[in-house]
């Protein structure tokens, strides 16, 4: 290699000190910069293995590569992409582009665990020079494609990744703009100045409002038309251009730098395996890292760079969905900026006559051109077209066309009256068709405007950016009547979003497999959109299948993806008819995320019931959610109980009451449904009424004071203590613990007070006359009346555990309508509203049910009307208790004697009854002197 200070360019090294010497007031530091750029240029253009510099989704290099590949037909190409990626390469052809190559992690080892998922994407749109890098490289017999940059691991370990819980500041737009959700981004060539002085100094005197239009005007533009040697040494001098003036953060140069000495490493490696001959091969980077000053191919003794081995982490690949808004969020780029580069790649097609590469079979794409169609070096593309300059020969030292390139004036394009006419027309119907009221005299306003911007930005014709700012001062008024702005509409009218779609060859099984499972719905479901699915399941039994399928999408993939318009799945009923929404297509990136994570839904779904259940923040809430879905969706019994097993464990080991109510809920359901579908209850579900029987027991004292424990939790704890009594005692629980939780239970706020005297009446501790005696006195009460509405919120409450208190909270709010004057009753009766709106909505009801019994059903039936609770009770006359009793249990007994069989054979005891006389004194004894055997017998008999 040649020293860089003498050679090609030494001319416009000799000029640019002269400008350093002229302009600068320091002119060592500013000569080091721009003899540095210079030297870099002339490194990168004399190695032996030929760099070409590109930038991301730009249609310059995307031409530009593809004339090179035309004139040089390398054997090998080298591209900066994630060496793990290549696989998936050749599945390209199955997809409508633009589509994203991702790498995705969903369980990490040898990252921290908020990390995960991990996901690494690269978008591939046609107008990219890595395409056409990708399609000459597998349509062509005999040329390898080696993907050289690190892995999607090293992405990881080089990279520090934002914290779980962040994300960018404002959300997408809409649902095209997070089709790579927060995955992070790998391109070729993120060639954007990382100085920010010197990217706001550029667009001020560049008279533009961001980068994107900046590059469109000064670099896009020229570079449209140059030959190969002047847009090599141009992007060249960018690239160093931004390099040398990035700021000096340490970390991210040693990142940069890591990164080239990675894929030289590679590329040696590979040389040296194959044998191949530098000169024919072609290394194809960010114009950023083509300019490196680290040591390259050509250095002699260089050293190999030490590649760190990857982590445990178990990475899938595929391909995904992506558009063009996907790619503008994703990489910070202008709204409209890469639709709008799609149209000037496909302008500067038809202007040069250059024929792309296009992959064989490439949906959305005509047929490919291969090589043996491309017009040969040195010869015209036809009449009227751009000819494609020759190569210069094998050995030859590269000529100085930077020099020429940076003198000449820009070359002023004449103006298209026709086309931006036709763009200002378009707009407005646009407009038009989105809710704005535009009219012709808006696009004669349209026109106009661009052309004066155009103007007083010294440009003769007016660019897309011109016409984006002229349709918006022109059309758009305060407000946004439909889902875009006039700037999105232009962004759309340009090049239009366009959505990439995943072929059904190229989806990863578990896709597939859904697809062939929905088949006999007969619906396009690969498509964006909307689809409405009818499923007669009883007409069509075969359809319950898809029905197991789409409940079970439901679960796992977002809103939208599959909703359910009609019909509904819950513990034992089963649809005979079911309506859907699906847009299966419109989330194809979330569906075929789903394939890295298993081959089945059944598969993933289990995965994730069982990532939910032994996650170490767990509530028992959430593992008994995870047992309904279970039986609702897996139906077998192994993971049911495996996970219901979990939930005993986690709710043994569970100190606070928060969940209290949808465990109680949750429980009840799958009682209900085991005690109908199953011959018995599973032993977990005995050992959860059990165990949660003494653990509320335990916590009830506590929770009655606890200030953050709330009257809706306490109340659901004492509805799981009441409602599951009977099965709990007959597994072995004793009551006496819940009597002493309640005697120790000295709740101070009113709410908790009043439940715990609902509590207390439910258990026969405290009678109905007393409790009715205990709210009279409150309402006695002038200091305690402002605070009755709490009582009566507790009271709601307590209709969870005691539902038999219905009648009396009617008597308890009707008492207080019906005795506190207005001045009183007026200030608290918001209170009362909004407590009972806050913490009883789901028990009125069953208020409302009682009070419609209670009060009469007509307006003239209410002056008569007299309440239960003030109705004249009769007082049965006055005899011993034990005598009436004797008499009556006597009668009973000896008029029945097979009901005292039946009871004793039901407790156990088997014997029988003596002859008639002999024992009769002893028999009337015994009822005589045992009276409340017989009161109880004639009570148990009463309620039967």
């Amino acid at each position: 290699m040649s020293t860089p200070s003498e050679g090609t360019f030494t001319a416009l090294r000799t000029q640019l000190q002269h400008a350093a010497t002229e302009f600068a007031d320091g002119p060592d530091a500013l000569e080091g910069i721009l003899r540095g750029i210079v030297d870099d240029v002339e490194r990168a253009v004399r190695e032996p293995l030929e760099i070409f510099p590109v930038c991301h989704h730009s249609p310059a290099s995307a031409l530009a590569m593809a004339r090179r590949l035309r004139e040089k037909q390398p054997k090998v190409v080298y591209l900066e992409l994630c060496e793990d990626m290549a696989p998936l390469l050749t599945e390209l052809r199955n997809c409508r582009l633009p589509v994203a190559v991702q790498a995705f992690a969903s369980e990490i080892d040898g990252f921290p665990a908020h990390w995960a998922p991990l996901s690494v994407v690269a978008p591939v749109t046609e107008a990219s020079a890595e395409y056409q890098a990708i399609a000459y490289a597998l349509d062509t017999p005999g040329v390898d494609l080696v993907l050289v940059d690190r892995s999607s691991d090293h992405v990881f370990q080089w990279e520090t990744p934002p914290a779980a819980d962040s994300g960018p500041d404002t959300p997408p737009a809409d649902e095209e703009s997070a089709l790579h959700g927060d995955a992070v981004g790998v391109e070729i060539g993120d060639l954007r100045p990382r100085f920010a002085e010197l990217e706001q100094h550029l667009l001020r005197h560049g008279r533009v409002r961001h980068w994107s239009e900046w590059w469109h005007q000064y670099v896009e533009l020229p570079l449209g038309g140059s030959d190969h040697d002047t847009y090599r040494q141009v992007m060249l001098l960018i690239g160093s251009l931004f390099r040398r003036l990035a700021p000096g953060d340490r970390r991210r140069v040693r990142v940069d730098e890591d990164r080239e000495r990675y894929m030289w490493t590679r590329m040696r490696e590979h040389l040296a395996a194959t044998g191949t001959d530098p000169a024919d091969c072609l290394y194809v980077c960010g114009a950023f890292h083509a300019a490196s000053r680290v040591e390259e191919f050509g250095v002699e003794g260089s050293d190999t760079f030490a590649i760190s081995p990857p982590t445990a982490t178990r990475w899938r690949h595929g391909l995904i969905p992506s558009s063009h808004a996907a790619i503008e969020a994703q990489f910070g780029l202008a709204a409209g900026s890469v639709s709008i580069a799609a149209t000037e790649w496909a302008k500067n097609l038809r202007r040069t006559g250059v024929r792309p590469y296009r992959l064989a079979g490439q949906a959305g794409t005509r047929k490919s051109t291969g090589p043996g169609k491309s017009t040969g070096p040195g010869k015209s593309t036809g009449p009227g077209k751009a000819a494609v300059p020759a190569p210069p020969a094998a050995g030859a030292p590269p000529a100085d066309r930077l020099t020429g390139f940076l003198r000449r004036p820009p070359a002023l394009d004449a103006l298209d009256e026709a086309e931006l006419l036709g763009w200002s027309v378009e707009i407005v119907r646009a407009a038009r068709r989105n809710g704005y009221l535009a009219s012709t005299a808006d696009a004669i306003a349209v026109f106009e405007t661009s052309i004066l911007l155009a103007g007083m930005r010294d440009r003769v014709r007016p660019t897309p950016y011109d016409f984006q700012d002229a349709a918006v001062t022109c059309i758009e008024k305060e407000a946004v009547p439909g889902r875009r702005d006039v700037a999105r509409l232009v962004a759309i009218m340009m090049g239009g979003d366009r959505i990439g779609q995943v072929g059904y060859d190229a989806l990863p099984p578990l896709a597939r497999d859904v697809h062939d499972r929905l088949a006999p719905l007969d619906l396009k479901l690969q498509q964006r959109g909307v689809r409405r699915a009818l499923l007669d399941i009883a007409g069509r039994p075969e359809l319950e299948r898809c029905s197991d399928v789409l409940w079970m999408l439901r679960r796992l993939l977002p809103h939208g993806a599959a909703r359910p318009i009609m019909g509904d799945r819950r513990l034992g009923e089963r649809a005979i008819q079911e309506s859907w929404d699906l847009a299966l297509g419109t989330h194809q990136r979330a569906l075929i995320e789903l394939g890295y994570e298993g081959v089945s839904i059944e598969q993933v779904l289990e995965q994730r019931l069982r990532r939910v259940a032994y996650a170490p923040q767990a509530t028992a809430a959430q593992v008994l959610e995870a047992v309904e879905d279970a039986i609702l969706h897996l139906r077998g019994r192994r993971l049911a109980d495996e996970l219901g097993t979990r939930a005993l464990e986690v709710l043994a080991g569970e100190r606070s009451v928060d969940g209290a109510p949808e465990v109680l809920s949750r429980v009840r359901r799958l009682l209900a449904y085991y005690r109908t579908a199953e011959p018995v209850l599973p032993p977990w579900i005995e050992s959860f009424v059990k165990t949660g029987y003494a653990h509320y027991c335990t916590l009830l004292p506590t929770a009655f004071t606890d200030e953050d424990a709330t009257v809706r939790q306490v109340a659901a704890m004492l509805g799981f203590l009441f409602g599951m009594e009977g099965l709990a005692l007959s597994l072995g629980c004793d009551r006496t613990q819940l009597e002493l939780a309640l005697a120790q239970s000295h709740p101070k706020e009113p709410s908790r007070t009043a439940l715990l005297w609902a509590a207390r009446t439910h258990l026969g501790t405290l009678s109905r006359e007393d409790l009715r005696a205990r709210c009279d006195e409150l309402l006695g009460n002038p200091l305690v009346v402002p605070a009755y509405p709490r009582y009566l919120s507790g009271f709601v409450h307590a209709l969870e555990p005691v539902p038999g208190l219905a009648d009396f909270v009617v008597e308890a709010v009707s008492n207080a309508f019906a005795r506190l004057p207005d001045p009183v009753l007026l200030p608290w009766l918001p209170t009362l509203i909004t407590s009972l709106r806050a913490g009883g909505a789901e028990l009125a009801p069953l208020l409302i049910r009682e009070a419609g019994r209670v009060f009469p059903a007509r307006l003239a039936e209410l002056d008569s009307w007299v309440p239960p609770w003030r109705a004249p009770r009769e007082l049965p006359a006055v005899r011993p208790a034990a005598a009436v009793a004797a008499a009556r249990g006597a009668a009973l007994l000896a008029a029945y004697p097979a009901t005292c069989d039946a009871l004793a054979e039901l407790l156990g005891c088997d014997g029988t009854w003596a002859p008639p006389g002999a024992d009769a004194p002893r028999d009337a004894d015994l009822l005589t002197g045992h009276p409340s055997t017989a009161a109880a017998l004639e009570a148990l008999l009463a309620a039967g």
